[in-house]
């Protein structure tokens, strides 16, 4: 088996060299190589693109690796070149359009979101002919769908309360039932079978039906709202999948909440009212043409992640500054004003649903699920020795939160290669988890003490054997309480209320908040990356606030803070240490506990925990992008990037793909089956009058053509059987600004007769004549903060100096080329001066 003659061709996410025998010609393995390795690949090779199947990637990967550890004498090599270290996801492979790579999904390829204007003469012409009536239409329907998006996702949150609620609800009351009775082995089985099918139901669903249901969606909602394309994560199914999932999940008491997918949900409505529905069953109405683009779409999206955390939360401003600090990439006033009135639509649904459910309508313990974990009642005085304690739960959740993220990084690793083995070992690790968790929350109370009930704690009555209730009886004698099961033998919201509770300092002895603590931080590690709708912010909460009134227990003899307020804190510096979030997060748990006297002490927990985590490794969701091999554009570009130009990584890159003005019918053919790029510079060199002082014979650069218009020309036949340029009024009657905007359709569906093969397009009409452009001095660095702040999917790269002759684009960069990994992969020396960057 040999090497055989060379073909290259540029892919927007891989290149392939493939290995060909001599004797039949077949390609027998194909090597994934980044496109910036090109300079080091022998002249000999077959460069090759092509969308690789879920299993030749696992052939491809083993066959690259094989290679690279029969390379002598290396000099050195990626730090992350163990598997364990490695992406799952790297631009060799195909991107899961799965909220987590572990889950598995059908796979698809890495493309970006247009959110430039693309200024064409189709554009400029709607523009300047929208009369003010339509002007005002677009912004009315503007601010109607930010407000159907809170009211949508206010009426499914609190649907999805109630079902939880009441399901919890009867489950735990015959569960309480058995055991008064005396019926232990009854309660158990009840319980554990409860919890078993509630747990199938919502892996059956996002296992068959839509992977992309499964886990958060938070991090897939950061990259949309960053650039990034993450195919099916807003679809109707999805959707589906993801409410009926999060209720047969958090229902069975799996340690997971529902404020991730509430995020989810808000997103996903706003996806589809922004499109007119379903792909399949979508709304012509006229006034939505104005949505039909990548930059109203992501503020639609926008608005719905702050409408989710405020129906999590019931915190409107907490839900904007989420979206502000942790999810939106671009933001601006409008967009605040937006997302503000989104989230004060969501306010209003939910408590006028609180008004019907204390009315009795919402069944059983409807009630419950909308209520804030309120701490309004305790006061709240400081004093000198009330620092310790708070400094100590500030610097534990900075250290707890950046372990909790590596931990759970590597163990999501280990469920990848147990969920590469099918569906069925998806489906059986999820049940795994709710016969484990059952297990331990049945069986763990029986190590609770039984503690008499004090006359003096408020609240409600004790002992209490409903579904609710501070003080659960369970097994002990009458007049007495199991403080372990009234934190287990609940729902995750009832357990918060009750660790929460003030003015209750006797009420939880120090085993029961340890055996608490170490519960919920191993059932949060192995319940986070199950095949089932999951949120983050319900179990670090429970892990939090464990150690945080433990720790007010401790500190009781030197402390007058209230312990209820010691958890609000514990969960507090936890989030931070986590999720790395300071200023939503602590609007959220004002809003959330209902006492802006914690504010102070709230702030110093948060930032603490931030720094303190920070210290280690990056934020939960940043880690989630990375095992994704997600294409995010952080803020801060690395600070290496300065020592490299973009005209050097044009040179690492197969010379750029142009169109002329007026382009051959069978030129854009060849381009479009060759290549997979998404934007095509189109220059004229014919008859163009240089200005003076430029050399005669230089080519102008007329702008750039997307590959979506260029198919659009193919699908109309939009063909001059003369070279010639078009008249303006002959493009207005072939399209329209809204056919340009659909993305839709590939070459493949596409059929060019061989007599049209000869005639030309004029692609002037369709060129965005105003693309951004940097000289190929620039720094790396200094692009990819432009690329991220303007939006881009192409940037191209000019010449510093225009010669006769000369091509007026060197190059063009996409948000692949920018990524730290592939720049140090093809300039091996920049990851010498990275490490001693570190070392200093």
């Amino acid at each position: 088996m040999t090497i055989k003659k060379v073909t290259r061709q540029e892919h927007d996410c891989d290149y392939f060299v493939a290995l060909k025998s001599y004797n039949t010609g077949e390609a027998l393995h194909f090597l994934p190589i980044p496109k910036l390795h090109l300079l080091f690949i022998p002249p000999f090779c077959v460069l090759f693109t092509a969308p690789m199947e879920e299993n030749s990637s696992l052939v491809a990967e083993s066959t690259l690796t094989d290679a690279m550890e029969a390379e002598p004498q290396e000099e050195e090599r990626d730090p992350e070149s163990n598997p364990l270290n490695e992406p799952l996801l790297k631009r060799s492979r195909t991107l899961s359009s799965s909220p987590l790579a572990i889950v598995g999904a059908k796979v698809s390829l890495i493309e970006s979101l247009d959110y430039e204007i693309n200024e064409n003469d189709l554009f400029k012409h709607d523009w300047r002919s929208r009369s003010k009536v339509q002007v005002l239409q677009y912004i009315f329907s503007k601010w109607t769908l930010a407000c159907l998006v809170g009211l949508l996702t206010g009426i499914i949150a609190t649907l999805i309360n109630l079902a939880i609620e009441n399901i919890a609800g009867y489950k735990l009351l015959k569960v309480v039932g058995y055991i008064k009775e005396e019926r232990y082995l009854m309660g158990f089985a009840y319980f554990t079978t409860a919890n078993f099918l509630l747990t199938f139901v919502a892996a059956v669903l996002c296992v068959c039906f839509a992977p992309t249901a499964a886990g958060p969606g938070i991090p897939e909602i950061k990259a949309y709202l960053n650039g990034i394309d993450t195919p099916n994560m807003f679809g109707a199914t999805t959707l589906i999948v993801k409410i009926i999932g999060s209720i047969g999940a958090v229902a069975a008491g799996l340690d997971l909440g529902k404020e991730g997918p509430l995020v989810h949900i808000g997103s996903c409505i706003a996806s589809l009212l922004g499109q007119g529905g379903p792909d399949n069953y979508r709304v012509k109405w006229t006034w939505l043409r104005y949505f039909n683009n990548d930059r109203d779409r992501r503020d639609l999206i926008t608005c719905g992640a702050s409408s989710g955390v405020c129906a999590a939360f019931r915190a409107p401003v907490g839900g904007v500054l989420f979206a502000l600090e942790e999810v939106a990439t671009w933001w601006r006033s409008a967009l605040l004003w937006r997302t503000f009135f989104s989230t004060a639509i969501v306010v209003v649904v939910l408590r006028t649903f609180i008004e019907i459910c204390k009315a009795g309508e919402c069944g059983l313990f409807g009630e419950g699920g909308l209520i804030m974990f309120d701490v309004s009642s305790v006061s709240v005085s400081y004093h000198i020795m009330d620092i310790i304690p708070v400094a100590i739960i500030g610097l534990l959740g900075g250290f707890l939160g950046s372990l909790y993220n590596h931990l759970l990084h590597k163990i999501l690793r280990v469920y990848n290669l147990i969920n590469q083995k099918g569906k069925m070992h998806k489906l059986l690790l999820s049940l795994g988890v709710s016969l484990f968790t059952s297990i331990c929350q049945y069986s763990l109370p029986y190590l609770g003490q039984c503690t008499p009930c004090n006359p003096s704690f408020p609240g409600s009555a004790c002992p209490t054997n409903g579904r609710s209730g501070n003080f659960k009886q369970f097994n002990c004698p009458k007049g007495h309480y199991n403080d372990l099961a009234t934190l287990l033998l609940a729902t995750n919201d009832d357990a918060v209320r009750n660790i929460f509770s003030t003015n209750t300092s006797t009420e939880y002895q120090p085993l029961s908040l340890v055996i608490f603590f170490l519960l919920y931080c191993v059932l949060g590690l192995i319940t986070f990356g199950i095949a089932v709708p999951s949120g983050l912010f319900l179990p670090i909460i429970l892990m939090g606030s464990g150690y945080g009134r433990l720790i007010g227990l401790l500190m009781r003899p030197y402390s007058d803070l209230d312990q209820g307020l010691l958890a609000v804190l514990g969960a507090a510096s936890l989030m931070a240490g986590s999720m790395r979030m300071t200023v939503s997060l602590c609007v959220i748990f004002l809003e959330l506990t209902n006492n802006l006297l914690l504010l102070p002490i709230t702030m110093i927990v948060l930032l603490i925990g931030k720094t303190v985590g920070d210290c280690f490794n990056p934020s939960i969701y940043d880690i989630i992008l990375h095992l994704k091999g997600l294409p995010f554009l952080d803020a801060n570009p690395e600070t290496w990037m300065r020592n490299i130009t973009v005209g050097e990584l044009a040179d690492a890159k197969p010379a750029v793909v142009t169109l002329r003005g007026l382009e051959k019918v069978s030129r854009i053919v060849e381009v479009l089956k060759n290549t997979t790029h998404n934007g095509f510079p189109v220059v004229d060199s014919d008859a163009v009058v240089p200005p003076v002082g430029m050399a005669v014979g230089a080519t102008e650069l007329h702008g750039l053509v997307l590959r979506a218009h260029l198919l659009q020309v193919l699908k109309k036949k939009w063909f001059l059987r003369e070279k010639r340029r078009t008249e303006e009024w002959e493009v207005r009657e072939k399209f329209t600004w809204v056919e340009l905007a659909e993305r839709e359709g590939k070459i493949e569906e596409l059929a060019v007769k061989k007599e049209e093969m000869d005639m030309y397009v004029d692609l002037h009409p369709l060129t965005n004549t105003t693309p951004y452009t940097v000289m190929e001095s620039m720094s790396v660095a200094k692009a990819l903060v432009l690329f991220r702040q303007v939006g881009l999917r192409h940037l191209l790269i000019v010449p510093k100096y225009e010669a006769a002759g000369a091509p007026p684009v060197i190059g063009i960069l996409t948000r692949q080329d920018l990524r730290p990994y592939n720049i140090l992969s093809a300039f091996p020396h920049l990851a010498k001066i990275k490490g001693n960057e570190k070392r200093n």
